[in-house]
């Protein structure tokens, strides 16, 4: 049984807006990285796996169980940070994280302690009203209250918006940690290198549906490379366009103004590439590593606006 089963998961509000026909698993132990901009379905698809909304139709699971009909079954045993921290008015932080215990009828102060030291929440910062409190400061509480009762799986939507890049670090190797434990994770961002660091697996979305999902390795350590190469000579780089073995070399992009073409090959031809090049004279040849942000704008490369941190 997977830890978390998200099938065909439609909810249409109309003028496009929404998620249409979702699905993926996370196995117990994976961190799961959900990437897109703002607005792509990320947060729809995470509140149905809370229950705080009913699919118009397909279903989300946690642990076996229904999110919707057994949303008060699955409250205690997942964590939860929410894109948008809305804390309810009159609580001290204190008051907040008594609260949050009682709701989810677990009181565990080791794991409340060490959080409030991780991320350095002060005495006079928990004793201020929720109202008082900066974006960080509510940032930071949520992400204690999520973690404070060890639960077995994880929800995060965006978890360290607003938060510095120290902090940010410091909740990237928290995460990492906390797979080693055997934590299950569904981590939605639009920040590729806190994707890039704790994800075994991806799913890129795309305007409420999912258009690829793949291992995250998979990318880093892809058979297929792709090269820049500069010529000396506006001769030889017509030549090599014309002449070039199809069967090795694809030529991507071209730049004649440049005497400069962007290529890939697979690994197991490298050599035999290599080979080719020799009858050219050559300025440049260099590898370029293809990274996560790259992979994902391939899906993007005709939009402009993205409404976050591209």
């Amino acid at each position: 049984m997977s830890i978390i089963e998200v099938n065909h998961l439609t909810k249409d509000y109309g003028f496009k807006r929404g998620v249409f026909d979702v699905s993926f698993k996370i196995e117990k132990g994976e961190v799961f990285g959900f990437l897109g901009p703002n607005g792509a379905g990320k947060s729809t698809t995470i509140r149905h796996l809370m229950g705080f909304s009913k699919p118009l139709s397909g279903s989300t699971k946690i642990l076996g169980m229904d999110s919707f009909k057994e949303y008060d079954r699955i409250l205690n045993k997942v964590g939860y940070i929410p894109g948008e921290i809305a804390l309810p008015q009159g609580l001290t932080g204190y008051q907040f994280i008594d609260m949050m215990q009682n709701m989810y009828h677990v009181h565990n102060d080791e794991m409340l302690n060490k959080m409030l030291n991780l991320f350095e929440l002060k005495d006079n910062e928990l004793r201020c009203d929720t109202k008082h409190m900066s974006l960080g400061v509510k940032r930071k509480l949520a992400i204690v209250t999520a973690f404070m009762s060890d639960p077995e799986v994880l929800i995060l939507d965006e978890p360290t918006s607003g938060l510095d890049p120290i902090m940010q670090q410091r909740f990237i190797d928290f995460i990492i940690e906390e797979k080693k434990r055997g934590k299950t994770i569904l981590l939605s961002s639009h920040i590729f290198s806190e994707v890039d660091a704790t994800c075994d697996r991806i799913a890129i979305i795309k305007d409420g549906k999912i258009v690829d999902e793949f291992i995250s390795n998979d990318l880093k350590h892809a058979s297929l490379k792709q090269y820049k190469i500069v010529f000396k000579s506006n001769e030889d780089y017509r030549r090599f366009v014309n002449e070039h073995d199809k069967t090795i070399i694809n030529i991507l992009k071209e730049n004649e103004n440049n005497n400069e073409l962007i290529i890939s090959c697979l690994d197991k031809d490298i050599n035999k590439a290599i080979d080719l090049f020799t009858k050219y004279n050559i300025k440049e040849f260099n590898n370029i590593k293809e990274t996560l942000e790259d992979y994902f704008m391939h899906f993007y490369k005709e939009d402009k606006e993205f409404g976050g941190n591209f």
